[in-house]
C-alpha cells in the first residue's frame, strides 16, 4: 500500500522540479545573511547613537593612527547601520542589488570596526566576526544559486 503526495503528481505534470539540496542551502544562507545584516545594522545604529550622545561611553586612546572624533565615529556607525538594515530588507526579496550591496556594506562595517577597535575593542571584534559571516554567506550562496541555473 503506497500513498502519493498530491504535489508530486502536480510537479510531474508541469515539469517542475523539487529544489535541490544546494538550492535550499543557498536560500538558507541568503536568509541567514539578511537577518544577520539587519541585526548588525540595528546594533551599529545603537553604537552610533551612543557615540553621538555620550562620548564618554567609549575608551579614549592616545596616539592612535586613525584617531577621529568619537561623534564622527558615531555618525559613521549610524549611517552604516541604517544602510545595513535597508540592504538586509532587500536581501529578504532576494534582489541582486541587495546581494552586492550586502557584501559592500558588510565590508565597510568590517573596516569601520577595525578602525574604531581601540575605542570599543570587544564589540568591534564581535561586529567584525558577524560581518565576515555575512560576506561569506552572500558569496557562497551566490555561487550555489549560480550553479543551479
Amino acid at each position: 500500500m503506497t500513498a502519493t503526495h498530491p504535489t508530486h503528481g502536480a510537479r510531474a505534470a508541469t515539469g517542475a522540479h523539487a529544489p535541490s539540496a544546494k538550492g535550499q542551502w543557498a536560500e538558507g544562507l541568503t536568509v541567514f545573511a539578511a537577518v544577520t545584516l539587519m541585526i548588525v545594522g540595528v546594533l551599529d545604529i545603537l553604537r552610533g547613537i551612543m557615540g553621538i550622545a555620550e562620548d564618554d561611553v567609549f575608551v579614549t586612546t592616545r596616539n592612535y593612527v586613525f584617531e577621529f572624533d568619537l561623534t564622527a565615529w558615531g555618525w559613521t556607525h549610524l549611517v552604516l547601520g541604517a544602510l545595513a538594515v535597508l540592504v538586509g530588507l532587500g536581501l529578504t526579496r532576494e534582489a541582486m542589488w541587495a546581494r552586492v550591496a550586502g557584501v559592500v556594506i558588510a565590508g565597510l562595517i568590517i573596516i569601520a570596526n577595525f578602525l574604531s577597535l581601540p575605542y570599543y575593542p570587544v564589540w568591534s571584534v564581535v561586529m567584525i566576526a558577524f560581518s565576515g559571516f555575512i560576506v561569506w554567506a552572500l558569496c557562497v550562496s551566490r555561487a550555489h544559486t549560480g550553479a543551479e541555473r
